[in-house]
């Protein structure tokens, strides 16, 4: 059990952390190869120009999830921080109303799309066998992420708002 329990707890940390490093990194190697590539040797592979603008989705939307983990989101904290305690609480549980609404929304419309690019067999431009919806499918999961990330949020806020703990809400990247 204590195994399993290091890894759920290593994921919880570390999972946007993960996938933006190696998809940031995979599209920086291949511009930089390809620069290389183009300016002294005049070739380019025809896939190198679609692949790191896919790999960008990654990035966008897991990027997106670890604001939200880390509250580093867009949350008007200057209007925030000047309401009663009580008023800060309704405004947290309206932002997880919000965003897991918006989040349903996100999923569907990205699950079709996905659906579509892999009924289809959509292939990436310059390939002949990488699948357009391995990248499509980066929507979706990120924002079911960010739904997880959204209810943990949320629990600790009801948390705090029982021990009459102060919200944070100015947060930091850094932390």
């Amino acid at each position: 059990m204590k195994p399993l329990h290091t890894l759920l707890k290593w994921l919880d940390e570390n999972t946007e952390k993960v996938i933006i490093l190696i998809t940031y990194s995979s599209m920086a190697g291949i511009i930089f190869v390809e620069v290389v590539r183009r300016f002294l040797f005049n070739q380019q592979v025809p896939w190198s120009t679609t692949v790191p603008v896919l790999l960008f989705l990654w990035v966008t939307w897991f990027g997106a999830s670890y604001n939200i983990k880390k509250r580093t989101h867009l949350a008007l904290t200057e209007i925030r921080a000047r309401l009663s305690y009580r008023l800060q609480f309704c405004c947290l549980v309206l932002d997880a109303v919000l965003w897991i609404a918006f989040a349903g929304i996100v999923i569907y419309h990205a699950t079709n799309q996905t659906y579509i690019a892999y009924d289809n067999f959509a292939i990436v431009g310059g390939t002949d066998d990488v699948m357009e919806w391995w990248f499509y499918l980066a929507t979706p999961l990120a924002w079911i992420l960010i739904v997880i990330r959204v209810l943990q949020n949320l629990a600790k806020d009801i948390k705090q708002y029982q021990r009459k703990e102060p919200f944070v809400l100015q947060a930091s990247l850094l932390d």
